[in-house]
């Protein structure tokens, strides 16, 4: 299992949108109308939303929570092997082994300021992972019943779809909806491909507030993900592509909706961000 968008790949791909992305020659092509019998505004959905109250967990490298973009974290764990081989979640003290993390939570914090974040460590400093391990950490946020769960990551192991599969449909009939990265190349992956999920690739827009519904799958949403200034750990920040960093502007986004509407289900959310795309009709 790696990240969408590994630390080693930044400069490689600065500048190439990843696969299932929008290129700008497309985007013509996708305009939506709508015939909702009562418009659905993004002011209505999260005018005034400061995300006060929705809580995020980011699933990644870990998240450096004393980084100024960040701004704190409720709750940080790791996904750890006990010694009798048993799979342990504990309280994670190491930050971001690897930066991927940070990178997301500054997103997420830097649009929606007030929700309440925390992180869920299941990559090494190499960007790479378990899918026993990221079953673990997913479970365990289902358990705590986040609003929105972020995933910038994704496995190609078959082996783990199924049961992958069966805690998202359980988030999604729960509480807790979750956003995952499409893959930044051309190749099965999950848990971006399943309908519980909000699947996001990447546009290369700057506004951070445009986002695009795709009516053609399998990426469900576009959002900003091309050459942006991301947080890294230490304080500092790089400039980063991939459909994982699209990701976490659409999990700041439920975070904004569900902070305003609180009693909205996972499938409401994704009907809301579907009614306010840039490209839908309706959206104002």
């Amino acid at each position: 299992m790696r990240p969408l968008a590994a630390a080693d790949a930044y400069e490689d791909e600065l500048l190439e949108l990843p696969a299932w992305s929008l290129s700008a020659a497309e985007r013509a092509h996708i305009e939506v109308a709508t015939d909702w019998p009562c418009p659905v505004t993004r002011e209505w959905a999260w005018g005034g939303s400061t995300g006060a109250g929705a809580r995020v967990c980011v699933v990644d490298t870990g998240v450096d929570a004393g980084h100024p973009l960040v701004g704190g974290l409720e709750q940080a764990v790791v996904v750890h092997e006990a010694a009798d081989g048993a799979l342990a979640v504990a309280d994670d003290d190491a930050g971001d082994v690897g930066g991927h993390g940070t990178a997301c939570a500054g997103i997420v914090r830097a649009l929606a300021p007030q929700c309440s974040l925390a992180s869920a460590r299941v990559l090494d400093p190499d960007a790479t992972g378990r899918g026993a391990v990221l079953l673990a950490a997913v479970e365990w946020a289902l358990e705590q019943r986040f609003d929105v769960i972020s995933l910038s990551l994704s496995t190609r192991r078959p082996e783990f779809a199924w049961r992958l599969q069966e805690l998202t449909a359980r988030a999604y009939f729960g509480r807790s909806l979750v956003v995952a990265a499409a893959q930044n190349r051309p190749v099965e992956s999950y848990p971006w491909r399943f309908p519980g999920v909000v699947s996001v690739g990447s546009h290369d827009e700057a506004d951070p507030w445009t986002f695009y519904a795709n009516p053609r799958p399998p990426a469900e949403l576009f959002a900003r993900g091309v050459d942006i200034e991301v947080p890294w750990p230490g304080g500092g920040t790089v400039r980063a592509t991939g459909n994982s960093f699209a990701t976490p502007h659409v999990a700041a986004l439920c975070a904004l909706i569900r902070s305003k509407h609180a009693l909205l289900t996972p499938p409401q959310l994704k009907t809301v961000l579907s009614l306010t795309a840039s490209n839908v009709a309706s959206a104002a």
